[in-house]
């Protein structure tokens, strides 16, 4: 299992951005342009590492209280880094005194997150090119 640490955006840059640009870009085909924005510096961060010290998967959570930029490298899918990255980010909205957390999620992935207590909402649309729900949780 990895060890997940909360960064700033100066701290996560490096690392975060690549995870990014491997699943979302790299993968995804998800425009550059639109992956990376003026959002991160104000996010906290979070950074799943391998036992060996890599960074394997990201995650942030805005100050509204959406989590976003769920990435998690392909070697490490399926080991539950995406999980833990997501309990550590609501845990974190938890103690700053958020009520609810919400996010987009990737149609794919509605099994995952209905699995950590996410309820869909509203209709499907389309980001970047990629069918997405939005979800929501109580906490």
């Amino acid at each position: 299992m990895s060890r997940i640490e909360l960064l700033s955006w100066d701290d996560a840059r490096a690392e975060a951005s690549r995870i990014r640009s491997t699943v979302f870009v790299d993968e995804q085909q998800v425009p550059a342009e639109m992956e990376m924005d003026e959002i991160d510096p104000d996010c906290l961060h979070a950074l799943a590492y391998s036992g060996e010290r890599m960074a394997v998967g990201t995650g942030r959570l805005l100050p509204d209280g959406h989590i976003g930029r769920m990435a998690v490298l392909k070697a490490w899918r399926g080991q539950g880094v995406g999980g833990a990255i997501l309990e550590r980010l609501v845990a974190a909205a938890s103690e700053r005194g958020d009520r609810e957390v919400a996010l987009s999620a990737q149609i794919h992935a509605l099994e995952f997150y209905r699995r950590h207590g996410f309820v869909e909402e509203g209709a499907v649309y389309e980001e970047a090119g990629i069918a997405h729900q939005a979800m929501r949780r109580k906490i």
